[in-house]
């Protein structure tokens, strides 16, 4: 499973069903004067008022409910640096399951509380991608729990495609959508949504100059790597997979990439603008859009808000 057409349209409105009783239906928000200073039109799909406070329970309760379906689970395990963390365990919590989670020694201690809140079980490691997965191979080895990749999992994949369609289902003539990209998981998901919903709708991904991994990996046509994990935007620093990457090349025009000081300027204007929490990782679509206006002039676009879990003593404002 690997294109679009693998997952037909009723897989996403089953898995929707599915995950229905666990998650919030966002709202969508419009401001405008976000939308004088970017010249377009913009429609904020607000994932920071889901349930764990990212997009992520959508995949991590579908991936869950799945593996019920086929077998009794006696725990589930992840790598994360701070939203499936939190979303892993919350769902494993909602279906009384044990939720394990490898996080790195970086992540924010919001996250760290609030994974320890939802009943999830820590152990640290270092920040890098291969420390994170070996940890959890680790894990899964000692517990016996199923390991959930945090995005390239077409379940998971699947269950994030459902923001996008419900955006879609409440603003269906949108011309583009922009979502962040770190993994994977969304911005993939967004494609799956987009071509059973709006296949004319242009594709857009987000990240940080600093981890730009999805950008090189879509000019070179190979998965890459990052040889940094410093930025603020914390859930960017993984890299695409080999489910979410053949589905993002397919379907998405361009990764536009933003400095830090753009991340934490248009973060700035939506707490300060819309009045909304958002994280850093979230405000790279908007720092895209006022980056690269060339883009979106003129046009009705989507924008996936993926999560407002912020270290409130850490801003970067």
């Amino acid at each position: 499973m690997n294109c679009p057409a693998d997952y037909p349209r009723k897989s996403l409105k089953d898995c929707l069903k599915l995950i229905g009783p666990y998650v919030n239906r966002t709202p969508v928000m419009h401001s405008r004067l976000t939308d004088e200073r970017a010249g377009a039109e913009l429609y904020f799909k607000c994932e920071n008022f889901q349930r764990g406070g990212s997009y992520k329970l959508r995949g991590a309760t579908h991936a869950i409910l799945r593996l019920q379906q086929k077998a009794p689970l006696s725990g589930v395990v992840t790598h994360s640096s701070g939203n499936f963390a939190q979303a892993l365990s919350l769902a494993a919590n909602a279906l009384e399951i044990p939720a394990h989670i490898v996080m790195p020694r970086t992540a924010p201690e919001v996250k760290k509380a609030a994974v320890r809140s939802y009943g999830g079980h820590i152990l640290e490691c270092e920040p890098e991608v291969a420390a994170r997965e070996a940890a959890a191979d680790a894990m899964q080895k000692r517990t016996g729990g199923v390991l959930i990749h945090p995005s390239d999992d077409p379940q998971v994949m699947l269950g994030q495609g459902t923001a996008a369609m419900e955006l879609l289902e409440e603003i269906p003539d949108l011309e583009c959508i922009i979502a962040p990209v770190g993994g994977g998981g969304l911005l993939g998901g967004t494609c799956l949504a987009a071509h059973h919903y709006a296949k004319d709708c242009e594709l857009f991904g987000a990240e940080p100059f600093a981890v730009d991994d999805a950008y090189r990996s879509l000019k070179s046509g190979k998965i890459e790597s990052n040889e940094t994990t410093d930025t603020m935007a914390d859930g960017l620093k993984t890299v695409l997979g080999n489910y979410t990457f053949p589905v993002i090349r397919k379907h998405v025009k361009e990764i536009l990439r933003v400095e830090e000081q753009e991340i934490a300027e248009a973060m700035k204007w939506i707490w300060e603008r819309m009045k909304l929490v958002v994280e850093p990782s979230s405000a790279v679509t908007l720092a895209a859009i006022f980056r690269y206006p060339e883009y979106f002039r003129g046009k009705k676009v989507g924008i996936i808000i993926s999560g407002g879990n912020v270290d409130l003593g850490k801003l970067p404002f």
